[in-house]
């Protein structure tokens, strides 16, 4: 996994070129704007990420904001994370067939979304996989997993 050592988002994206830097400016103009209210938007672990700050949730199992997606330009792609569609089954199988619909491929880790370039993913439905989870239900999840 690439990191970059960018202390803001955008330094993040000047380091970038710029066929990344597009697809990620993109991606996080549809995230921030269907993100729920509460959410941080920060660089963290070398990359933009988009969180429940610790001054909301202060319980978590390492001592860091719960990480609830991330936005990463990696060696030989651009990645999108998505911490939900991980932890939540009903979700992902509603993320898959929604994708499927679109007609793009789907190439997926855990929670990782992986493209090669901007026409291959879309920035809408990213977006609306976001706006599912506010930042109660999310932590709610986090502490059902944890259990």
């Amino acid at each position: 996994m690439v990191s970059s050592k960018a202390e803001t988002v955008d330094q993040y994206l000047a380091e970038l070129p710029e066929d990344r830097c597009e697809a990620l400016q993109t991606f996080r103009d549809a995230i921030l704007a269907k993100l729920p209210k509460g959410y941080v938007e920060v660089m963290n672990w070398g990359m933009i990420t988009y969180e429940v700050p610790l001054e909301t949730y202060p319980d978590t199992y390492n001592g860091k904001p719960l990480m609830y997606a991330a936005l990463a330009s990696q060696k030989n792609h651009v990645a999108v994370y998505l911490t939900t569609v991980y932890s939540d089954p009903e979700l992902l199988e509603w993320f898959t067939e929604e994708f499927k619909a679109t007609g793009h491929k789907l190439d997926m880790g855990k929670s990782c979304v992986r493209f090669k370039k901007l026409d291959d993913l879309p920035a809408d439905l990213i977006a609306k996989t976001l706006s599912k989870y506010s930042v109660k239900k999310f932590i709610k999840l986090n502490e059902d997993c944890r259990k």
